[in-house]
């Protein structure tokens, strides 16, 4: 089929839009009509001794504690925030053109997520490695609206709805009405300080060392936000730290609950704390359709059960916890070409 000059024009001539969802943990990418394209961990592998990068995503991931001493997998971004400017600019690039090539012949229009606490600096620091990276116009978007949009949520009406984000770096706390947030708090404790929780507690309770993929295995298959809310147990192995040799121990899941007690109090806390700002009207909307919970460090067993008993609200898991951001960013994406 030979396609006329004009039809080649129109084909090539559009703009594609692209949501990403810049995670401390992991990436998403969304395009718009075709959804979730994406999602692999926000890791680059960089050789020490030259600053070559060998490898991002989950090729970087799988590098994570079992390369030579002059090749360190890094995260560029910590607690929701550039931590590595040039690293993350790079990232970005690299999983652009995964998905819409290397040629570039149209620069896409990019809507990226932040947390809500993030400073002007920290924004355009986001904005800058996204056009640096190939992106036509990046815009950005709270990922408490993000997340509350991909959970299915009419953020238009003049009804209050709560989310709680808990990401790898940020937990995100917002009471969302009229499209936007009218009270929020963003904390710098979820899914990374639990792991970071897990793996000081191990030391010190059995002199083990164990890596931040192990602790995310136990967070996992154990983990619990309170005692008593599951029964598990699992065989860890790691190096004891006296002896340098390879051990095995057992760890329960009400051991794991009493790791993570302070980073999970920290949340329970951060989410009293916007409903005591929250105007009453809204505060009653929450109270008859209840909080809802998207993140992956959302997904640690029992903890919207232990938000309803501390807050006498119903708590409920978004259904698709992990891609809420990037589903809302699409969604966004898609609201602002009708507007």
């Amino acid at each position: 089929m030979r396609v006329g000059r004009k039809g080649f024009v129109n084909l090539f001539g559009m703009s594609m839009s692209v949501g990403i969802d810049l995670g401390t943990a992991n990436i998403l990418v969304y395009v718009k009509g075709k959804g979730i394209v994406l999602r692999e961990p926000s890791v680059v592998a960089v050789d020490k001794d030259t600053d070559k990068i060998l490898a991002i995503g989950q090729e970087a991931r799988d590098m994570i504690g079992r390369t030579p001493g002059n090749i360190v997998a890094i995260r560029p971004l910590r607690d929701g925030v550039i931590a590595d400017y040039e690293m993350t600019e790079s990232m970005i690039r690299h999983f652009l053109e995964k998905v819409i090539g290397r040629s570039f012949l149209f620069r896409p229009k990019v809507m990226i997520c932040v947390p809500t606490g993030v400073n002007d600096v920290e924004k355009r620091a986001v904005q800058e490695a996204a056009e640096q990276a190939g992106a036509k116009r990046t815009e950005l978007i709270e990922e408490p609206i993000a997340a509350a949009l991909g959970a299915g949520i009419d953020i238009s009406e003049p009804m209050g709805s709560m989310v709680v984000d808990i990401g790898g770096g940020t937990c995100d706390v917002a009471v969302i009405s009229l499209g936007g947030i009218v009270c929020g708090e963003s904390l710098r404790v979820a899914g990374d300080k639990f792991d970071s929780d897990i793996e000081f507690y191990i030391k010190k309770e059995y002199s083990l060392m164990i890596g931040e993929r192990t602790a995310e295995n136990i967070k996992v298959k154990v983990g619990a936000a309170y005692p008593g809310a599951r029964r598990e147990t699992m065989s860890v192995r790691g190096r004891d730290v006296i002896s340098g040799l390879p051990k095995n121990i057992n760890v329960e899941s009400d051991e794991i609950a009493g790791a993570l007690h302070d980073s999970v109090e920290s949340i329970v806390m951060c989410v009293k704390n916007v409903l005591e700002r929250t105007p009453p009207e809204l505060a009653a909307d929450i109270m008859d359709h209840g909080i809802v919970l998207t993140g992956g460090g959302a997904m640690l067993y029992g903890l919207a059960d232990l938000i309803r008993k501390e807050t006498n609200i119903p708590a409920m898991l978004a259904d698709d916890p992990l891609s809420c951001v990037a589903i809302g960013t699409g969604k966004a994406l898609e609201y602002g070409k009708k507007h």
